[in-house]
């Protein structure tokens, strides 16, 4: 026999041997060849031999190679027998019909490794022997799978709240094998960067940190093999399919690879009670599931089922389940709401009954947390997630599980009143059940878990310290709290209560609580009505309960956020969908993911050669690089795009220059919105929902003064007063520093854009003092030379040009305009000219005049206001048409051609005129209007 091999290949029961046919390599080592360059196997040739592929178990995993010299016998007894009887009973054993268990992980070190020079093969008289490596195989190059290359820089300046710290692990069970991290994961050649957690049980795969639903799980023993490479990088492989993963560092790869192996020996699933074929809706997709235990697996396929791989996993003890349809039902849970429908109404029988069999088998009935437990969202702890919560505080409107129940009690009645689901019967008044029935944990968090960073919201298996660090940083200081855009003004606070109780608005109740609203004002104001008495005037029984509840509660403590010091780290930056992914090298893994959705703010800080902007989130604080300014406007207009989702049309958003999000009240109502603001030249817009928006001009009559304490903004315009109250304090000081340099450009001497050429104001000018009542104006012309002679002269100085007054003066003037306008200001640039067109033909007329509005701000400053004096010019003209004859139809015929050129004819634009002309003042925005109205005025008055 020959020498042993450098690497022992440890026996495997006979049911996890894999039969080759000589020659053939298995479908299943195909695609590890194909997807793995740098571990592959070469088949034996011979056909007289049979090749059996070994695979290391993980139960038996060396951490270092054996020493050949020092081999036990023990460790060859499969292979050191020359009988062929000996070598032959495996295969006995194995069935080509029954797949391999996949109970149990593996390390696979069998064929070729990087640590390994031989191969090693098992013929059929059972003798081993060594095979050198190929040169082909030892020269093949290296071509491991690379993250995509980053796109721009990012200097990251996070502050982390001063709240209680998640560790790492913690909110799973803490065992020696759970483990999560941000990977890059490659499922074929599918590449994407996911939140991925290992429990010791199940690895999930989250496309973000605060997802519910995976985008890949599976349980552990579904595991056949574990492939160690290099540069963070390491695969899992299940039956047929594999991933490979890439950790950011190389000990973040050695703590997953710990994870894994500590993990062996688990107890396969159980059994699925039922499964079958099903069809899921929004989207619409075939998929097969599985009841397993208390919760249903969600598979692509059935191939997916038969090796363990799901889509996602719902947990049962949270979910409820009903009839929609004689073949379809529905699954309601707190996060989601699933639809199915099976093939005929048998089998939807059978998956309500075993689903509610399930849910019945993991829940506990009473009446009053039956009843609570109806609203999805009071069935997981308000503070923790736990399933099924039996307590609830009744005066913070949260449902809460045991634990957490107890960190409540710490903080004294005065602060949470705790009572149980089963205990207190008496407490639970037909209101209070609404109340929680129909807003619960659902306004609870949106006004007391507002802004809980992901890392610091803790899971059910915490420490008691963290759970009440935690419970007390929420309720008791308020550290992620919605403040009420009144919180900084006590007296407007209370009163604020006392109009919002008399309507349905719970969660601005429970808001104005939250920020300290007094129930009664009896001590400051014995005249005034308690806000008690105006919701029982009102009829409102709800606010009339959740008042009772805060009577004698004490506001919390509103201790400021404390931030620690500034972690200020270089990364690499690049966006992937609605996700923002840094890395600490260029093509290296990612080590953070930030959701875009969590941004509130967008700044452009460009300034000469510099090409950054600013995104700030609740938590973080980034400064974004670039090489160009191509580069930094595609990343901001992205982000954007996201941040925005559709409030404000792509084509405004290239003018974009700041978006924030912010509360809005209009002068002395108390009633605020929130809203996104955005900021362009000399124009601030509010979006509101459902498309709504309001642009506001910003000129010299302006004025902008910041209340810095209160992070709010007071805007006095001529015909309002706003104020804007922001999230965090360094968004409110630098929409602040912008809407000062906006108001600035617009008064520090003569503007360089958004003008109206002076010769065309002379004309408008002229025209509308002398000849407005010229019979046939516009459409009658002048003599050519003299025309050619004016446009000339006032090329060169439009204030000292004579112009004459007489009625062939003015045609002469009025030819003048046209043609200084079609040969000197292209007022509707040829690539706007389509989107136009588009809009001439929109049928609702409200829809029509927004697009007009949307098309006008993307024009060039100079055209919009050039265009905007015309058209008020041309609508002076058509009041006066009694004496000129000319109708805003007869205007729309001539200027059409002016303003489209070679599209005039078209009918839909002669239209689109003409509205231009009547409804200039609706169409225009304020700030097209002033500079122009002023510029006319004065010269008139000259």
């Amino acid at each position: 026999m020959s020498d042993p091999p450098d690497i022992i290949p440890v026996p495997k029961p006979r049911s996890r041997y894999f039969l080759l046919d000589a020659g053939q390599p298995s479908s299943s080592e195909r695609n590890v060849q194909s997807s793995c360059p740098d571990v592959t196997a070469e088949t034996q040739t011979e056909s007289e031999e049979t090749i059996i592929r070994r695979e290391v178990n993980v139960d038996d995993f060396i951490p270092a190679p054996p020493d050949p010299q020092h081999a036990s016998p023990e460790s060859l007894s499969v292979s050191s027998s020359p009988s062929p009887d000996a070598a032959r009973a495996p295969d006995s054993a194995f069935s080509e019909d029954r797949p391999a268990t996949p109970d149990l992980l593996s390390n696979d070190h069998s064929f070729t490794d990087q640590g390994m020079d031989v191969r090693t093969d098992v013929c059929t008289n059972g003798e081993i022997h060594q095979a050198p490596k190929s040169p082909d195989l030892q020269n093949k190059p290296d071509r491991p799978n690379k993250p995509r290359a980053a796109t721009i820089r990012v200097s990251r300046k996070k502050q982390t709240l001063s709240g209680p710290r998640q560790k790492a692990g913690a909110s799973h069970s803490e065992c020696a094998v759970a483990q999560a991290s941000w990977l890059d994961v490659w499922k074929g050649r599918k590449h994407t960067v996911l939140w991925t957690t290992h429990d010791g049980h199940v690895i999930s795969m989250w496309k973000k940190r605060t997802d519910k639903f995976t985008e890949y799980v599976f349980h552990v023993t579904s595991i056949t093999n574990i492939r160690e490479q290099d540069h963070g990088r390491f695969s899992i492989h299940l039956q047929k399919k594999h991933f490979e993963f890439m950790a950011n560092s190389e000990a973040v790869r050695k703590l997953w690879l710990t994870s894994l192996y500590a993990s062996r020996g688990k107890e396969p699933m159980a059994a699925p009670k039922q499964h079958g074929p099903l069809v899921m809706k929004d989207p619409r997709k075939k998929v097969y599931t599985a009841i397993r235990g208390h919760s249903l697996w969600i598979y692509s396929s059935k191939e997916d089922f038969s090796i363990g791989l799901g889509m996602m996993c719902v947990s049962m003890n949270i979910a409820s389940v009903k009839a929609t349809g004689r073949h379809s039902f529905t699954l309601i849970t707190p996060y989601r709401t699933f639809n199915f429908s099976a093939d005929s109404a048998k089998e939807t029988a059978a998956w309500l009954e075993s689903l509610n069999d399930v849910i019945r088998s993991a829940l506990s009935h009473s009446e009053v947390a039956h009843q609570l437990w109806s609203s999805p969202c009071n069935k997981v702890c308000g503070d923790c997630g736990a399933a099924n919560p039996e307590w609830a505080s009744v005066n913070l409107l949260v449902v809460i599980c045991e634990a957490c129940a107890g960190a409540h009690r710490s903080m004294g009645s005065n602060r949470s009143k705790v009572r149980g689901l089963k205990l207190d019967n008496k407490v639970w008044t037909e209101p209070l059940i609404q109340l929680f029935v129909l807003y619960g944990n659902t306004a609870s968090s949106r006004v007391w878990g507002h802004n809980i960073p992901p890392m610091e919201q803790i899971g059910p298996n915490v420490s008691p310290d963290q759970r009440l660090e935690f419970v007390l940083a929420k309720y008791s200081k308020g550290l992620y709290r919605k403040a009420h855009p009144l919180a900084a003004n006590q007296k407007l606070l209370d009163q604020r209560l006392r109009e919002v109780v008399c309507g349905a608005d719970v969660e601005e109740t429970l808001s104005l609580l939250c920020s300290g609203a007094r129930v009664s004002c009896s001590g400051t104001d014995p005249e005034l009505r308690s806000a008690i008495m105006e919701a029982e005037s009102a009829g409102q029984a709800l606010q009339t309960e959740l008042l009772r509840h805060n009577e004698f509660v004490e506001p919390p403590d509103f201790e400021q956020t404390k931030r620690s010091e500034e972690q200020i780290e270089e990364l690499h930056g690049k966006l992937d969908e609605e996700r923002f992914l840094f890395s600490q090298e260029n093509e290296s893994a990612a080590c953070d993911v930030l959701d875009l959705n969590e941004v509130i703010s967008v700044f452009d800080r460009s300034s000469g050669q510099t090409h950054e902007f600013e995104v700030l989130s609740l938590t973080e604080r980034l400064i974004c690089t670039a090489g160009g300014r191509d580069v930094l406007l595609s990343h901001m207009l992205h982000i954007m795009k996201v941040v925005l989702a559709g409030a404000v049309p792509d084509e405004d958003l290239p003018g974009v220059r700041a978006v924030s999000r912010a509360s809005i009240r209009q002068g002395a109502a108390l009633q605020s919105a929130e809203v996104w603001c955005t900021l362009q030249d000399g124009e601030m817009s509010v979006h509101r929902g459902h498309g709504s928006s309001d642009t506001l001009a910003l000129d010299n009559r302006t004025r902008c003064h910041l209340q810095r304490s209160e992070n709010c903004i007071l805007l006095e315009l001529p015909e309002r007063t706003l104020h804007m109250k922001f999230e965090l304090e360094h968004s409110c000081v630098r929409w602040h520093e912008l809407v000062l340099r906006a108001l600035r450009s617009s008064t520090d001497g003569p503007r360089r854009s958004g003008a109206v050429p002076c010769s065309v104001e002379r004309c408008i000018s002229h025209i509308t003092q002398y000849g407005l009542k010229v019979e046939g104006l516009y459409r009658r012309c002048g003599v050519l030379p003299q025309i050619s002679r004016l446009v000339d002269a006032l090329g060169v100085s439009p204030r000292e040009t004579l112009l004459g007054t007489d009625e062939l003066s003015i045609l002469d003037v009025s030819g003048a305009l046209k043609q200084i306008l079609r040969q000197s200001c292209q007022l509707i640039p040829d690539a706007h000219k389509p989107l136009w067109l588009k809009a001439a033909v929109l049928s609702d007329g409200d829809q029509r005049l927004q697009t007009y509005r949307r098309l006008l701000r993307r024009l060039p400053p100079d055209s919009r206001v050039t265009l905007a004096a015309l058209c008020r010019h041309l609508h002076t003209v058509q009041t006066h048409n009694q004496e000129n004859l000319m109708t805003a139809h007869n205007l729309a015929v001539i200027f059409v051609v002016t303003l489209f050129q070679e599209l005039a004819m078209n009918t839909g634009l002669v239209h689109l005129t003409k509205e231009l002309i009547l409804r200039h003042s609706e169409i225009f925005t304020v700030s097209c209007t002033l500079t122009v109205n002023h510029a006319t005025l004065s010269t008139s008055q000259k």
